[in-house]
């Protein structure tokens, strides 16, 4: 993998990693956008929790600078996410179901080497090493919304390669209709997969796209943000982007990716079919069974003049691109 910083990125088009806010500011953010609640009464969660977020004596994971070209296709004008807030607050259960915690869990976590298992309906299956795929694949910048089911949303930059292109590359047979992911098993490094930590979800996390979702142009398989590879808590070395989806649907930490002609039930999904369907479309006109998803919170800085409350889009403002996809369907059943 290529690690050059590239000449022509703009300073001033991503926000300052340091551009912390002060524990009065980060108090009244972190209520407004609903993030302080079950955090104090959960077991260990003892330390202060501003102090486990921004303490000096954190020893963040060393990042390497990737590679890449901008893709001024999928840009947008909108105010990116501070990075300080996009690796900081996190949804990754593999670690922990605080979203401050991830990021001090992760710290450890060992990405190198990394092997992917490519199995099914598909010519090139076998084990492959994901440095193989960096010297096929070119990188790219893509800024992409990022909308969680929970009505918190992002603007992030990220790192990747078109799915659409790996796809090609390992030649699914005419059977394959769907393709599934899943996350590393390993109880060691996840301790959220240990016996009795979250019964919720059977594990390893698996999610999956049909096909032409899959060949979409948008579909980015992402192993950087920011400019540099991924951080652990973001899903490192390589996690799943799909802009129009809520953010479940972008599986982090892909150790396996398989072809096969039935649709497969995602790990969500099963867990809580009510609340969570196969497709995750981003939809304002269907509601969470707990809440409403005609709103969304756009944290961008580290500030309470950070939060802006704004209308959802359809399909996450990229209905132009994909609402084809899904003609004739009726999007409050296949939700």
């Amino acid at each position: 993998m290529l690690i050059k910083k590239p000449s022509d990125i703009k300073t001033s088009e991503i926000l300052s990693e340091s551009s912390y806010m002060s524990r009065r500011q980060l108090i009244k953010y972190l209520t407004t956008a609903g993030m302080i609640g079950a955090v104090g009464s959960m077991p260990g969660a003892k330390a202060d929790i501003l102090d486990r977020l921004f303490g000096d004596d954190l020893k963040l994971k060393a990042l390497a600078n990737l590679d890449f070209q901008q893709n001024a296709q999928f840009d947008t004008d909108e105010l990116q996410t501070s990075e300080s807030v996009a690796t900081s607050y996190n949804n990754f259960y593999e670690f922990s179901l605080d979203k401050e915690e991830p990021r001090l869990i992760a710290q450890d976590f060992k990405t190198d080497p990394w092997t992917v298992k490519v199995s099914g309906k598909v010519k090139k299956a076998g084990s492959i090493n994901l440095e193989d795929w960096f010297s096929r694949f070119p990188l790219e910048e893509r800024i992409y919304r990022m909308r969680c089911v929970e009505a918190w949303s992002m603007v992030i930059p990220w790192l990747g390669f078109p799915l659409a292109e790996l796809i090609k590359h390992l030649e699914p047979t005419s059977d394959a209709k769907y393709v599934v992911f899943e996350t590393l098993q390993d109880r060691a490094q996840f301790p959220g997969q240990r016996r009795g930590s979250f019964t919720s979800l059977d594990w390893p996390y698996r999610e999956g796209l049909r096909l032409d979702e899959a060949m979409n142009p948008l579909t980015l398989m992402a192993v950087g943000m920011y400019g540099k590879e991924l951080p652990p808590q973001n899903g490192a070395p390589l996690r799943l982007v799909v802009p129009w989806k809520y953010g479940f649907k972008g599986i982090k930490s892909i150790v396996r990716i398989h072809f096969t002609s039935r649709q497969p039930n995602n790990s969500w999904r099963a867990a809580a079919p009510r609340e969570y369907g196969f497709y995750a479309n981003v939809n304002p006109d269907v509601s969470h069974p707990r809440w409403s998803q005609a709103h969304e919170r756009r944290l961008t800085t580290g500030s309470l003049s950070g939060i802006e409350r704004i209308e959802t889009l359809p399909f996450n403002g990229y209905a132009e691109q994909v609402a084809h996809l899904y003609s004739g369907m009726d999007l409050s059943k296949h939700y």
